[in-house]
C-alpha cells in the first residue's frame, strides 16, 4: 500500500507530507482545494506524463516521493525489480519523480535513476487511478481479452504459455517463408550479392583468431630491439663472474657448510639451494630464447599487409575475424536456401501447416476456457450491478474471430494473433429493450460510474495493484445509488488499499480514515493543507457535505446516523466473512 506521500512545490502545494493507512481513505474538501492535484501527483509518481505547468510558480522544480509497502512475496513488482536490476528489501519501494522548471523529468526507484518508461512499469504494479473523466483501460475493447484471462488466470495460464510458444514459432516460420518467396528479381540480386561476398571471404582464407595472433606477432617484431636487449641484460646480470648466479652459489655454500650446527640454517640452506637451481634453469632458458630471436623486416611487412586486408574485411563483415567466419557460415546457409529455393519453400510450407494446426488446436482450447470463464464473469458482474441498482441491466461478453488469406495455400483461414483467435468485447444494455452496446458507448455518466465500479470490484484483486484510487467516480449519482457505491468501494478496500476523492456524504461515511483538504492563503500565496479528522470533525465535515456551508443540528444528527449505519454495515460484513470462513 501507499504508506507515505511527500509533495514539494507542485502546483499550489508548497510542502505536503501525507501518511496513509490501509483500508478506505476518503479525501474531501471544497472544489479547488487541491484534491485532484494530489491525485495528479500520484499519477506522475506512477509514470504519468509531466509538464512544467506542475512546477509551483517561482520555484525551480517540483518533487514527489512515495513510500510503498509490499504485503506479499509474489507481488509483480519483485519481477520488475529483478528485470531492471533494482534491489527491493524490507518489503519497501520508494518511487521518486522530479520535474524541473525547464521541463526535465528525473525518475528514481529505490534511489536508482531510471527512465520514465521503467518508472511506469513499476507504477502500474502499485497504483491504479480510476477517474470519471479519463479513458480507462476497462473501457477499451483491446484490453477486454486480457481482463477475461486475468479473471480465470489459474485455468488459462498453462494453455496460454503453450499457445504463445507455438504462435512465436509459427511467426518465425512465416517470416522465413515470406523472405524466401520474395519476387525473382530481389532474390537474384540477393543471391549475386551473397555469392560475391562468399567469393571474397573464401579468397581471404581467414582462420580463427588470426587477427589476434597476427597482432601479437607484429607487436613482437615491431619491438624486437627492446625485447632482445631486455633478455640479454637479464641473462648477463645472472650469468658470469661476479654475477647473480655466482653470488647465489657463494651464499648457498656458506649455509651448507654450517647446516649441521643449526636447524634454522639447515632449513634455509635447503630453500636457497632449491632457488639456486630454479634461477640457474631460468638463466639457461633466457640464453636459449635469445638465440632464437631474429628480426625479419620482410615478415613484419607481410603481417602489416595482412592486417590491413583483415581490417578492410572487418568494416564490411564483422568486428573480429571470428565474427567474419560466423557471417560466412550464415551466408553459406542462405545461399544454399536460395539456390534450392523451391525445395526449401516446400519444406517450410509443410512445417507451417503442421505448426499452424497445433497452434489452432491450442487456440481452440484457449477459446473453450474463455467461454467458461465468460459465463462465470457475466454472473459475477450481474450480481455487482444488482447491488448498484442496475438490476435490469444486461451484461454480456461477445466473442469474435476474423479471417485472413493464408500466404502459403492462398486459402481463407481463421486469423491467429498473440492471444489466440478470439476478439473479446464487453457489452451492456442498461435498460430493458435496448440493444447491447460496447462499454465505451454507454451515455449516462451515472450508469457509467456504476458499471466501471462493478468491473473494478471484480478485477481489483485479480490485477494485484497495491493501491486503487477513485477520483470522483460517484459523479452523477445520489440517494440509494450513492450509498451502494460507497458500500462497493468499501468492499474493494478489503482487498486493496483505496484512496477516494468524493463529494458524497454516503461514500465518505464508509471511510476507515477521513482526510480533509483545504486551501489557505499565507503571505499572498495559496497553498494546500491536509489533515486527518477526528470523530467530531468527521461529523462536522459530513454535515457540511449534506447541507453546504451552514451546519445545523439536523445535519449533524443525520451525519451521526450515517456513520452509525456505515459502522453497522462494516460489522455485519465482517461477521458474514467470519461465518463463511468457519463454514
Amino acid at each position: 500500500m501507499l504508506t507515505e506521500l511527500s509533495i514539494h512545490d507542485f502546483a499550489i502545494i508548497d510542502k505536503l507530507s501525507i501518511t496513509f493507512n490501509d483500508g478506505l481513505t476518503v479525501l474531501t474538501g471544497e472544489t479547488g482545494a487541491g484534491k485532484s492535484i494530489i491525485i495528479d501527483a500520484i499519477q506522475l509518481l506512477a509514470g504519468g506524463r509531466g509538464s512544467v505547468e506542475f512546477v509551483r510558480h517561482g520555484t525551480k522544480k517540483a518533487e514527489i516521493e512515495g513510500l510503498f509497502s509490499i504485503d506479499y512475496k509474489n507481488h509483480p513488482i519483485y519481477k520488475a525489480g529483478q528485470q531492471y536490476g533494482i534491489d527491493i528489501q524490507d518489503e519497501m519501494v520508494v518511487l521518486h519523480r522530479t520535474i524541473t522548471a525547464n521541463g526535465k523529468s528525473i525518475c528514481r526507484v529505490n534511489g536508482k535513476l531510471v527512465t520514465l518508461a521503467i518508472l511506469k512499469e513499476f507504477g502500474k504494479t502499485l497504483i491504479d487511478v480510476h477517474s470519471q473523466h479519463e479513458t480507462q483501460a476497462l473501457l477499451d475493447p483491446i484490453n477486454h481479452i486480457d481482463l477475461l484471462d486475468l479473471y480465470d488466470q489459474k485455468a488459462i495460464i498453462k494453455s496460454k504459455d503453450e499457445y504463445s510458444r507455438l504462435f512465436d514459432k509459427l511467426q518465425t516460420l512465416k517470416k522465413r517463408y515470406n523472405k524466401l518467396s520474395e519476387n525473382e528479381q530481389e532474390i537474384a540480386h540477393r543471391q549475386d550479392l551473397l555469392e560475391f561476398q562468399m567469393n571474397e571471404l573464401e579468397q581471404a582464407g581467414l582462420s580463427p583468431n588470426e587477427d589476434k595472433e597476427l597482432e601479437e606477432e607484429r607487436d613482437k617484431l615491431a619491438n624486437f630491439e627492446r625485447i632482445y636487449k631486455g633478455v640479454q641484460d637479464a641473462y648477463n646480470a645472472l650469468y658470469g663472474d661476479q654475477k647473480g648466479i655466482e653470488w647465489l652459489s657463494i651464499a648457498s655454500q656458506a649455509l651448507q657448510d654450517n647446516r649441521s650446527y643449526d636447524n634454522f640454517i639447515a632449513e634455509k640452506a635447503e630453500e636457497l639451494s632449491n632457488h639456486y637451481y630454479i634461477i640457474e634453469e631460468l638463466t639457461f632458458e633466457l640464453r636459449n630464447y635469445s638465440e632464437t630471436l631474429q628480426y625479419d623486416p620482410q615478415r613484419l611487412n607481410e603481417i602489416e599487409a595482412r592486417l590491413t586486408e583483415i581490417n578492410r574485411l572487418k568494416k564490411k563483415y564483422g568486428a573480429t575475424v571470428n565474427d567474419i567466419i560466423d557471417y560466412m557460415g550464415r551466408i553459406e546457409e542462405e545461399l544454399e536456401q536460395l539456390t534450392n529455393k523451391d525445395s526449401h519453400l516446400s519444406k517450410l510450407a509443410e512445417q507451417i501447416k503442421e505448426t499452424e494446426q497445433d497452434t489452432y488446436l491450442e487456440a481452440k482450447q484457449l477459446h473453450d476456457i474463455r467461454e467458461k470463464a465468460a459465463k462465470s464473469l457475466t454472473k459475477a458482474i450481474h450480481r455487482e450491478l444488482k447491488g448498484l441498482y442496475l438490476e435490469k441491466a444486461t451484461f454480456s461478453i461477445a466473442f469474435e474471430s476474423k479471417k485472413e488469406t493464408d500466404p502459403t495455400t492462398k486459402e481463407s483461414v481463421i486469423k491467429l494473433h498473440k492471444n489466440g483467435f478470439d476478439y473479446v468485447y464487453f457489452l451492456i444494455s442498461t435498460n430493458p429493450g435496448e440493444p447491447l452496446k460496447e462499454l465505451n458507448k454507454v451515455a449516462s455518466g451515472g450508469e457509467l460510474s456504476r458499471i466501471m465500479l462493478a468491473l473494478k470490484k471484480i478485477f481489483a484483486k485479480h490485477q494485484g495493484v497495491t493501491s486503487v484510487i477513485f477520483d470522483e467516480v460517484d459523479t452523477g449519482v445520489s440517494g440509494r445509488v450513492a450509498q451502494a457505491i460507497g458500500e462497493k468501494i468499501y468492499h474493494i478496500s478489503t482487498e486493496s488499499q483505496v484512496l477516494c476523492i468524493t463529494h458524497l456524504p454516503q461514500v465518505a461515511a464508509m471511510a476507515d480514515t477521513h482526510k480533509l483538504i483545504e486551501k489557505l492563503e499565507k503571505s499572498n500565496r495559496t497553498s494546500t493543507t491536509i489533515s486527518e479528522l477526528t470523530s467530531k470533525q468527521t461529523i462536522e465535515e459530513l454535515s457540511r457535505m449534506i447541507t453546504g456551508t451552514k451546519l445545523t443540528d439536523t445535519a449533524k444528527e443525520h451525519a451521526k446516523e450515517m456513520l452509525a449505519l456505515a459502522a453497522s454495515y462494516k460489522e455485519n460484513k465482517a461477521d458474514n466473512f467470519t461465518e463463511k470462513a468457519r463454514k
